[in-house]
């Protein structure tokens, strides 16, 4: 199979990349190298794969349509698998029209340009996001998701209509994943573990916002990546699907965890409560593990550990 990873030199994307090259694959890794972290994670991300011939790494933007015309015709793509996005809930309170930009249009460009290109699959990273702030749990993809908390959660809740829309439109088969705070070796600097995990070994203040008493699914990179492989061969024109762990984890417990891997104490500081932040995220799985036999293995603390073992190893070119 040949396919387009939007996204791909990120921590999901390169993760996916690695499971596609190994399976025989043909991936061509379209990403922009944005400075929302630091690009240098991002070059170590790819050196992997630089190599290898069935690897193709293109530097651009889901928002340049030239370059999507160009790259759908050079290559016959099986499969896009769409990553690329502007992520942070909290950052995008702070710039709500980039998120806009980036998540809503990026996404559009990509429709557009392979609405007519015969593919076998469409893949869409969406977030629990989504779901805001809701008083029942676990998440269901049948619930109602008119009410995200976070532009962010707006701008992937807009991606999923508009895949519905090209998918109703032009017969586009559409598989829609619904991601839960994915985490493990190579994780976004920005998310709370890595965060976490940085500032505990430093000795700094670790920012706890809230009573600590908020609840996350967290889900090991392995896992919503195997979710993603076997979205690929679904047999079905449109699905949504919540991969998760389908397990919650206060932030108390999460820090417990983390200091016990790195060996260190945490300084915390307890801050008032964000807005955009959803108490709880929790995902209902009986979907995707009837439709995708997905079953998730990685505990929690077995993740944290191979997530600091990368960290110990890594954080050199972290900086």
């Amino acid at each position: 199979m040949v396919l387009l990873v939007t996204g791909g030199a990120g921590f999901i994307g390169s993760h996916l990349t690695a499971r596609l090259l190994d399976s025989g694959n043909k991936v061509v890794c379209l990403d922009n190298f944005d400075e929302f972290y630091s690009p240098r994670i991002k070059q170590r991300n790819v050196s992997p794969f630089i190599a290898n011939s069935s690897y193709s790494l293109v530097e651009g933007d889901i928002r340049d349509t030239d370059l999507l015309a160009e790259l759908s015709s050079k290559y016959r793509f099986d499969h896009v698998v769409h990553l690329a996005a502007k992520a942070g809930v909290r950052p995008s309170i702070q710039d709500p029209f980039l998120y806009e930009d980036v998540n809503i249009r990026g996404t559009l460009c990509l429709l557009e340009c392979f609405k007519d290109k015969n593919l076998k699959r469409f893949i869409f990273a969406s977030s629990s996001s989504v779901y805001g702030n809701r008083n029942t749990v676990p998440f269901s993809e049948e619930d109602r998701v008119d009410a995200p908390v976070s532009p962010y959660g707006a701008t992937k809740k807009a991606g999923e209509i508009f895949c519905y829309n090209y998918h109703d439109l032009y017969r586009i088969p559409m598989v829609l994943l619904r991601f839960f705070t994915v985490y493990g070796p190579g994780q976004r600097p920005e998310m709370a573990i890595h965060k976490f995990t940085r500032l505990i070994d430093n000795g700094e203040e670790v920012p706890v916002f809230g009573s600590g008493t908020s609840q996350r699914d967290y889900t090991y990179i392995e896992d919503i990546v195997d979710g993603i492989v076997r979205s690929l061969s679904l047999d079905s024109s449109f699905e949504i699907f919540n991969l998760g762990c389908s397990r919650t984890i206060n932030i108390k417990y999460l820090i417990e965890v983390i200091e016990k891997n790195i060996e260190k104490k945490a300084k915390l500081n307890f801050l008032e409560a964000q807005p955009g932040d959803a108490e709880v995220t929790f995902a209902d799985i009986h979907k995707a593990e009837t439709l995708l036999d997905f079953k998730p293995g990685t505990t929690l603390e077995d993740g944290i550990q191979h997530f600091i073992s990368w960290y110990i190893d890594a954080k050199e070119d972290l900086c």
